[in-house]
């Protein structure tokens, strides 16, 4: 009777830390459909509307480790509360911000609680069950982290078309007070090794660096696609990154307290695992950006009704997500994660096959499919084969690793996939424009106005009042058609780019993860 209350205690705590890992990673998606309703009410520049998604991802993907060494520190479970309590307080002044400032600044504070919320979900559920229940948790988990990444649409869609952009803030509120009485009285605190070491600020400084000047550099090298790549503003942003990874690795082997225990790399498995994971951030939650763009601003569906059918996507996570993780347990890891990332690599290609200026989602369902079944799939057995061979005590900073490297991927994925995508865009704008033979005063307005709005800007150009001289020219269904036909040659080069990463993840998990036929004592415990 008493293993039955603490087993019914247990689901219910599950169920608390699966609310709060799916507030903090559905703010990374949710507010992409909000974005022109932002705008709008803000009368805000395109590069200050961009740092309302990179002012979350970012922060987000820097302090995931350091929730994770304070969790080790203080205990898990009081550190998950502390940051769902800032994350619900940050939604709540996200939703009150009267200018992009405050906006922007509030996101990197909600961020940081989601960061905390996502770093220690998976070490309390992997120290909370145990055996074949272990496997079945992080299942049910590992579904509702890509269950959150690919509804974020669908509830954004949904919550502004009937309220306003506040609404998708303010709704974390009554989830964010539900999920933390639940933690409070469900969530055991399960067996801690606390480490009394410090708080490793070198690291945190060096690796926040490798990340700022990464993704600062394609930032600015996306906003500037002249701009060469030895331009100080993008070269120089990279070279600093690279130069503080180098510091970084360096440091965290001397140092005694690391902040990331580079040994764990040294775990085959392990190193599969995070590769993997980056991809998958890089190759597929990155393009659900770039899908939305597609299926608004082009195809011409309204944010609900694109979020209603990506939903044929995200669907599988909440079926086939705990099979995969109980099914993970019992056959291949290695080859579950591999064949996953093919099946979404095959989907995308399928896709590529399918765009044309007039496709529509009629043609795009089978890659829908495709990608649905792949993402569901294969979150469950990467995260068990990340923690298989874990010591208990580094639970905390493996999945902290592991989370920290997927987030990263889709910040990366963000601005490189955006760059493949201006890229084509342009290229085939360049050629295609002097083939219209448009009278010269026109030639040069559309030519600057569609080179400058770039590929998210180029249909809502066509159509916006300031054309409307433009649409009463005869050749004027021929320049949509060449505009329609541009993104789609961007898109088109975005869709090989994420399938080649999600390609490189699989070999990588072929190759580096090795299946164990009992698993190692960490996962048993």
């Amino acid at each position: 009777m008493m293993e039955e209350k603490k087993s019914y205690k247990r689901w219910i705590g599950l169920v608390a830390v699966s609310l709060g890992v799916f507030m903090s990673l559905l703010d990374v998606t949710v507010v992409n459909v909000a974005l022109p309703t932002i705008q709008r009410s803000f009368n805000a520049s395109f590069s200050n509307l961009q740092w309302v998604i990179n002012a979350y991802t970012m922060v987000y993907a820097v302090v995931l480790l350091l929730m994770s060494k304070l969790g080790d520190m203080f205990g898990r479970k009081k550190i998950f509360m502390i940051s769902m309590i800032i994350f619900t307080v940050a939604s709540g002044l996200n939703a009150i911000s009267s200018n992009m400032e405050m906006l922007n600044v509030f996101r990197g504070l909600q961020a940081i609680g989601g960061s905390g919320m996502m770093s220690l979900s998976m070490a309390i559920t992997a120290s909370n069950f145990q055996g074949k229940e272990r496997g079945a948790a992080l299942g049910i988990l590992s579904s509702i982290i890509g269950l959150s990444t690919a509804i974020g649409p669908l509830v954004g869609g949904y919550l502004v078309q009937a309220f306003s952009w506040r609404a998708i803030f303010t709704v974390n509120l009554p989830i964010g007070i539900v999920a933390l009485i639940l933690t409070a009285v469900f969530v055991d605190q399960g067996k801690q090794w606390p480490s009394k070491g410090k708080i490793d600020w070198l690291g945190i400084i060096l690796s926040s660096l490798t990340v700022f000047g990464l993704i600062l550099g394609l930032i600015n090298k996306e906003g500037h696609y002249d701009w060469s790549w030895t331009n100080f503003q993008v070269g120089g942003y990279m070279a600093l990154a690279v130069v503080a990874l180098i510091l970084f690795i360096i440091w965290e082997n001397k140092n005694k307290a690391p902040m990331m225990d580079l040994a764990i790399f040294k775990k085959p498995t392990f190193t599969g695992a995070v590769i993997a994971s980056f991809m998958l951030g890089a190759g597929l939650y990155a393009f659900y950006a770039y899908l939305t763009i597609l299926m608004q601003n082009y195809i011409g569906y309204t944010a609900l009704q694109t979020g209603t059918r990506q939903l044929l996507i995200s669907g599988f996570a909440l079926i086939l997500g705990p099979i995969a993780g109980i099914l993970s347990s019992k056959i291949s890891k290695k080859w579950m994660i591999s064949i996953s990332l093919l099946i979404i690599a095959a989907g995308l290609l399928v896709m590529e096959h399918q765009i044309t200026p007039t496709v529509t989602f009629a043609a795009l369902w089978p890659a829908f499919i495709l990608i649905g079944i792949g993402g569901a799939t294969v979150n469950p057995p990467m995260t068990n084969a990340a923690l298989e061979e874990v010591e208990p005590r580094h639970l905390g900073m493996a999945s902290g690793i592991l989370n920290v490297l997927r987030q990263f991927g889709v910040s990366f994925g963000i601005v490189f996939l955006g760059l493949r995508l201006t890229g084509g865009y342009r290229d085939s704008l360049t050629t295609n424009l002097p083939k219209l033979h448009l009278p010269q005063q026109a030639a040069d307005g559309i030519h600057t106005a569609l080179f400058k709005g770039g590929p998210f800007a180029g249909n809502e150009i066509l159509q916006s009042p300031r054309a409307a001289a433009f649409r009463a020219m005869p050749g004027f269904a021929d320049l949509k058609h060449t505009v329609f036909t541009a993104f789609d040659h961007g898109f088109t080069s975005v869709l090989f780019a994420g399938a080649a990463m999600l390609i490189i993840g699989a070999i990588a998990a072929a190759i580096l993860i090795k299946d164990s036929a009992k698993g190692t004592e960490a996962t048993k415990q």
